[in-house]
């Protein structure tokens, strides 16, 4: 079985578990002392826990002692082909094909030249009541980075 392999079937073990125990992701979260979109996306594979914060979520979801030390592997993020097949990722990454050229064009015109950090991030969901439906509000949080030339070749010979 290959890494990926292992890693999403932990991914699905985790959640059914978490459905059988009737635990939200929040409370999960709140067991290892983190944020709730961290760990979902730790426990989906994204992120390495600690060694404590592994044994807590296994003891809490009765599930065997290998998952620990998978729990705490370094990931490859990002690795889950399948799932841009899902319709909320799929549009999600339309939502940035239509409008990531102009959130480019605002950050650079706010900011400078540069990127917004995926590493220094936090991230939040949250719902709020509409008369025409309910409404998804998702907040990238990241560090604006610049990009910066900090070295010529005569500098790295020096």
């Amino acid at each position: 079985m290959t890494y990926n392999a292992t890693r999403l079937k932990l991914a699905e073990a985790i959640k059914l578990a978490r459905m059988a125990k009737g635990l939200s992701w929040t409370k999960i979260a709140d067991a290892i002392g983190k944020d709730r979109v961290w760990t979902v996306a730790a426990l989906l594979g994204q992120h390495p826990l600690s060694a404590d914060d592994a044994a807590t979520v296994v003891a809490l979801l009765d599930l065997d002692d290998d998952a620990v030390a998978a729990l705490q592997l370094t990931p490859y993020r990002g690795s889950d082909e399948s799932a841009s097949a899902d319709p909320t990722i799929y549009r999600f990454r339309e939502a940035l094909s239509l409008y990531g050229p102009a959130l480019k064009e605002l950050i650079a015109e706010e900011f400078g030249d540069g990127i917004m950090s995926a590493i220094n991030f936090r991230m939040s969901v949250q719902r709020r009541p509409d008369p025409q439906g309910d409404r998804v509000i998702v907040t990238f949080d990241g560090k604006f980075l610049d990009y910066t030339w900090n070295n010529t070749e005569q500098e790295v010979m020096s």
